[in-house]
């Protein structure tokens, strides 16, 4: 199974949109406090429809206890720092994609104790970055589409 991280997420949309395709592809979540937003918040769940019942989600109160009790994974870590593209990666079923909140990122500390781990969506020059659930949304597609989508039927 393929693992989604938010790190930090801010607007409980994205989070709720991300819930989304986590459970239409069989893919855990993996959230990092702290979040913008209350767990309850009614715009998460509207977001998520009926689908946040069918989520496999993990909750984690700093990014070293989600390393700690993940220790062995393959991390992959998207920013648009990163130089190599995300479909020059060779994914496995168990891997980590990871994202940083949607106004900062994952942070210049965090890529650096990654540094060959970092992977970014190509996008014409001057511009910030994707909407965080649409950026979740490429990556995972094509780690699955890699993976033969073996989690899907």
């Amino acid at each position: 199974m393929l693992n989604i991280v938010l790190v930090e997420p801010e607007i409980p949309q994205n989070t709720g949109n991300i819930s989304r395709t986590c459970v239409v592809t069989g893919t855990a979540l993996h959230m990092v406090r702290p979040f913008g937003f209350e767990l309850s918040d009614r715009t998460l769940k509207r977001a998520g429809l009926d689908y946040w019942k069918d989520l496999e989600v993990y909750y984690y109160d700093s990014f070293e206890e989600f390393e700690r009790r993940n220790a062995g994974g393959r991390f992959f870590l998207a920013s648009t720092h990163a130089g190599r593209s995300y479909h020059e990666v060779d994914y496995r079923e168990s891997d980590f994609l990871i994202f940083g909140k949607e106004t900062a990122g994952l942070g210049a500390e965090l890529l650096s104790r990654y540094p060959d781990c970092g992977v970014r969506i190509p996008m014409c020059s001057g511009q910030r970055s994707l909407n965080l659930s649409n950026a979740v949304a490429v990556v995972l597609y094509e780690a699955l589409r890699q993976t033969g989508f073996a989690s899907l039927m």
